[in-house]
């Protein structure tokens, strides 16, 4: 087999760890990033004799899983990858391990993270505790080809007395949406399924009207005029600007009717950029681009934030090894063939990278919509949370509170969930 040389890693302590002939069991989620890092494992194999066994499972067996191994004294998981969701909760049970210790003595850069991922899936009240992995954050897909329709400019010069172009603002995205329901197709698809689809999905209409979830002292403050106001365009969008039956699409429902051609747009995970280019799945191949949701001004954005991280669980039977493995999925070269094969990047090096840029051009896009993302609350009780609020905008979007009743019964049980996890005086 042949030999790689791994300029990043330091080769003593790659001779040190070959000599153990240890194996490094890690749980995954069945997405593609994981895929891109078992098509890459024998370089590391070969480099440093450390064995990789990745179980790869669905998202919903990955919790339960997890759980038993990390209160275990000496667990089987080496290494793990940690949901922005479970954060909170695994950094108050102290599962994982700190990091900052091994990243001054091997002089591991995190520099380099996009810093919304650092906040997110790195660091913890000022340590750190994982590495971010790859990112999910959520962008406004777009149809390029609508937009640059001569009709279609004609008739919007017309209506509005502006230039069709891409929405720089929240307000001209609305206007956009209204003006592209005709003739049988959609301004926007939406996700509205409870809990986790619509919570996740309208957090970006929250941030694009300037709201957001908690103030300084973990105070619930999504129920603000501008919480209402995003919830209340939510529902608008979902009711009068989309298909029948949105209020209970998953994201791969919704992504089927915007790949399909019926629709001008669709707020969603970053990820599904490239699938808007696959021909075995999408009508629009070369027709769709993504940016960032826009906010209350051309500066502003409007994204939510979405990603994992790697993590040393303090019950690894190997954490030495688990480290060795950590600083090479994450090296320069490593992120970088990854991306290349199409991975979610976290590292800004990766996003200036000029091969990954030329091979995929909505890398740039990708980054500005990163740098102006907005993190979701991440606290011991981030999935109950969802669950609440999940359940509250799908009250309001089915008529059965107001925008105001549903967020105020939200906050609340925020509020509580806050003071029970000591977030709150």
């Amino acid at each position: 087999m042949k030999k790689y040389m791994l300029s990043s890693l330091s080769a003593l302590a790659l001779t040190a760890v070959a000599a153990h002939a240890e194996t490094v069991n890690i749980l995954m989620e069945a997405v593609p990033d994981t895929t891109y890092i078992q098509e890459l494992l024998p370089e590391f194999e070969e480099a440093t004799g450390i064995d990789v066994n990745l179980e790869v499972v669905n998202y919903a067996e990955m919790h339960t899983k997890l759980v038993p191994q990390l209160v275990s004294n000496s667990g089987s998981y080496s290494a793990i990858v940690v949901d922005f969701y479970w954060v909170g909760e695994f950094f108050k049970a102290g599962w994982m391990q700190p990091l900052d210790d091994r990243i001054a003595a091997d002089g591991f850069d995190t520099s380099v993270y996009v810093p919304a991922m650092m906040d997110l899936v790195g660091q913890v009240e000022g340590t750190t505790y994982m590495l971010p992995f790859y990112n999910y954050a959520m962008g406004l897909l777009y149809r390029t080809d609508l937009l640059e329709d001569e009709a279609n400019k004609t008739a919007y010069m017309d209506a509005f007395g502006t230039e069709l172009k891409k929405p720089e603002t929240w307000d001209e995205y609305l206007q956009q949406v209204k003006f592209f329901t005709k003739d049988g197709s959609y301004g926007v698809v939406n996700q509205g399924l409870r809990p986790d689809p619509i919570a996740m999905e309208w957090s970006n209409y929250l941030f694009a009207k300037g709201g957001q979830f908690i103030d300084d002292g973990w105070h619930a403050t999504f129920n603000s005029p501008e919480g209402v106001a995003a919830l209340e365009d939510y529902i608008t969008n979902l009711n009068d600007y989309g298909p029948v039956g949105a209020a209970s699409f998953s994201f791969d429902e919704a992504f089927n009717v915007f790949s399909q051609g019926q629709a001008y747009s669709y707020i969603t995970y970053n990820f599904f950029r490239a699938a808007v280019d696959d021909a075995s799945g999408s009508a629009i191949v070369g027709k769709g681009e993504i940016m960032g949701v826009p906010g209350q001004t051309p500066e502003e954005g409007g994204s939510l934030n979405g990603a994992w991280g790697w993590a040393i669980p303090k019950s690894s039977p190997n954490p030495d090894a688990a480290w060795e493995f950590l600083k090479w999925v994450e090296s320069p070269e490593i992120a970088k063939k990854r991306a290349l094969l199409g991975g979610s990047a976290t590292r800004l090096d990766v996003f200036d990278d000029a091969e990954v840029i030329a091979k995929y051009p909505q890398t740039t896009a990708l980054k500005e919509l990163l740098l102006g993302s907005h993190n979701f609350p991440t606290f011991t009780y981030t999935p109950q949370f969802v669950e609440v609020l999940g359940r509250e905008l799908s009250l309001a979007v089915s008529g059965e509170k107001s925008a105001q009743e549903a967020l105020d019964a939200a906050a609340a049980e925020f509020d509580e969930l806050a003071i029970k996890d000591g977030r709150q005086e």
